[in-house]
Order: C-alpha cells, then sequence, then structure tokens
C-alpha cells in the first residue's frame, strides 16, 4: 500500500495544484467585478444641490466651464477631455479644513504623478480674494504639480454654480458677502463622461485610501469600454 502512495505521490501533487489553479479560475470568472454608483442629483443631500437640478435622475454630467489657473491659463473640460479627475473647492487663506484637504490633494497628486489618466482640479470660493497671483503663490507653498494639478478662480457666479449644479458638494447659493459659500469638505470622483462616481470626505486619510482604491477600479472600467 506504501508502494502504491509513493509510487502515484508524484501525480497527486500535480492533480492538486491544478486543481487549485482551475478553483481560482473559476472563482475569478464568477466573482462580481466591484463597479461604482453613478451619482445623480436626487441621490444626494438637498442642502448641497440646487432646486434647479433636485429633480435629476439619469444623465447628469458636470457642466462646461471655463476658468483660470495658478498660471493665469484658461482651464475648460477640453483640458480634462478623456480624463478621470477629482475636483473640491477651497481658498488659500482657510485655516479649517482647507489646509488639511489641500494636503490630502498633494498625497493623491504623488500617488498618481505618474498617472496621465489622472488630473486634479480645486476651485477657490472667493475668487474675489483668490486672484492668479494669490493662486500661484499658494501653489508654490503647498508644492502643486501644475502639469498634475489645476487651482482655477474666475467668475464667482460661474464657480458656485458648479458647486451645486454640477459638483453637488455646496451648502450656500452664494449670494450674499465674499464669504458667504459654505463649501464642504468633499472630494469628487469624475469619470471620463463627466460622471459623478464617487464623494470622499477630503480631511480623512482613510477615504484618500478608499478614493485611491475608487480610481483603480474606475480605470479598470475605462479599459473594459475602450
Amino acid at each position: 500500500m506504501l508502494r502504491f502512495f509513493a509510487k502515484y505521490k508524484f501525480f497527486a501533487i500535480v492533480l492538486f495544484i491544478l486543481s487549485a489553479i482551475i478553483i481560482s479560475i473559476i472563482y475569478s470568472i464568477l466573482k462580481p467585478k466591484r463597479v461604482l454608483n453613478v451619482y445623480e442629483p436626487d441621490m444626494v443631500s438637498l442642502e448641497l444641490v440646487d432646486s434647479t437640478v433636485q429633480h435629476i435622475r439619469k444623465y447628469h454630467k458636470i457642466a462646461d466651464f471655463n476658468l483660470k489657473n495658478q498660471n493665469g491659463e484658461e482651464v475648460t473640460q477640453a483640458d480634462y477631455k478623456d480624463k478621470i479627475y477629482v475636483a473640491d473647492f477651497f481658498f488659500t487663506t482657510c485655516q479649517t479644513i482647507c489646509p488639511i484637504m489641500t494636503g490630502n490633494m498633494k498625497t493623491i497628486q504623488s500617488a498618481l504623478k505618474n498617472d496621465p489618466e489622472v488630473l486634479l482640479l480645486s476651485h477657490t470660493v472667493i475668487p474675489e480674494t483668490d486672484s492668479v497671483p494669490q493662486l500661484k503663490k499658494y501653489a508654490l507653498e503647498k508644492g502643486v504639480d501644475d502639469a498634475k494639478w489645476n487651482l482655477v478662480t474666475g467668475d464667482k457666479k460661474h464657480i458656485y454654480d458648479l458647486a451645486r449644479k454640477s459638483y453637488l458638494v455646496a451648502k450656500s447659493d452664494g449670494d450674499g458677502g465674499p464669504y458667504d459659500m459654505i463649501h464642504t469638505e468633499n472630494f469628487v470622483l469624475v469619470d471620463k463622461k463627466k460622471r459623478i462616481r464617487g464623494f470622499y470626505d477630503g480631511t480623512k486619510e482613510e477615504e484618500m485610501e478608499r478614493l485611491l482604491e475608487d480610481i483603480k477600479v474606475l480605470k479598470q472600467e475605462s479599459s473594459i469600454l475602450n
């Protein structure tokens, strides 16, 4: 009996390995791939969404924009065509959540520095103060990579409309003084079709890990569609 087992030991080991490989392949095929939500205005808290778009349940996309970055260059949707990007809202003199958000956005910048498929976009909420020179000064202080990350300023109403009607992240219409917009800490993940695919707390490191994982998922989705 021992001779019998010794004779077929090699074949048993090979059969075991092949079985494990086959089971692993079947599991990977049958395991459902994680897919990110496509966020519509009716899925987001009403206080963050302009009343004119609260009813939308499908086909919501980021509206076209025309702004100026830290180098005085025009930035439009064309600059983000066929790109995944992360957007947020801030202002350079903010002493509360903005420095944390900027630090975490820099973490995303570092993690994706060699990935041309993903860009970053930060909008100031007080364009009256955050001029192009001010944004440039801030960018230099914070280590912003101009090729990766645009800090943008422009018409106040245009920026506020983007915040509430497109990105769905502001608690005010911006109809008062220079500091009237109550922006949130949210980072917004936007896909290549200009759709919102995720919201993340820009003040939390663990949320940055989740964001980076979701970017991987989105990139896989894009590669399959292409």
